[in-house]
């Protein structure tokens, strides 16, 4: 099978998902820095401009080096940056180890909150993720308190949460079998 090299473009009824580009830098930045955004995440600690470039050079770093990575969500209607979503491998210090295998992560602006939006891309990347015959299985970690996250993990087939600790902090290790493909 080919490597993938760089995120594919999908597309849902509402969302495009494409790669990163410098466009992106400033409202994902915007997002990062938002402490609505980061509540459940990172400790509820905001990002600096130069965390969120960090972040998004990794991001185009994950596709050449693991074939799978994060994709920029954008309204379809408007164009507008709505958050990050995808799959990557941080060699996370963690038990049970996690190391090789997909970690679905999302986080969308404020203002996509609520409309369906992390649904509807994580369904679609997961329709992609099951397509690459490489994966059995892929992995969510979310906090206990992050009740939007977990319904969105519910819906895309994400099950069994295992209380785990990661960073000093208690969260779930979510676990989801790769679906075959129809046909």
């Amino acid at each position: 099978m080919k490597p993938t090299l760089s995120p594919p473009r999908l597309e849902t009824e509402r969302l495009i998902l494409t790669a990163h580009t410098l466009d992106d830098f400033e409202p994902l930045a915007g997002m990062w820095s938002d402490p609505l955004v980061v509540k459940h995440i990172f400790g509820n600690v905001v990002s600096t401009s130069r965390e969120s470039w960090m972040r998004m050079l990794s991001y185009h770093g994950l596709w050449p080096l693991l074939g799978h990575g994060y994709w920029a969500i954008r309204e379809k209607s408007s164009g507008r940056y709505a958050g990050d979503l995808g799959f990557a491998d941080f060699h996370r210090m963690m038990e049970p180890a996690i190391k090789g295998i997909p970690e679905a992560g999302w986080a969308l602006a404020a203002w996509a909150h609520g409309k369906g939006f992390a649904t509807e891309a994580l369904a679609a990347a997961l329709a992609w993720l099951d397509e690459q015959p490489r994966f059995n299985r892929s992995v969510c970690l979310i906090s206990p308190d992050n009740r939007a996250s977990i319904r969105v993990a519910e819906k895309a087939g994400y099950r069994d949460p295992r209380p785990t600790r990661l960073n000093d902090k208690d969260t779930l290790l979510f676990s989801r079998a790769r679906r075959a493909a129809e046909g």
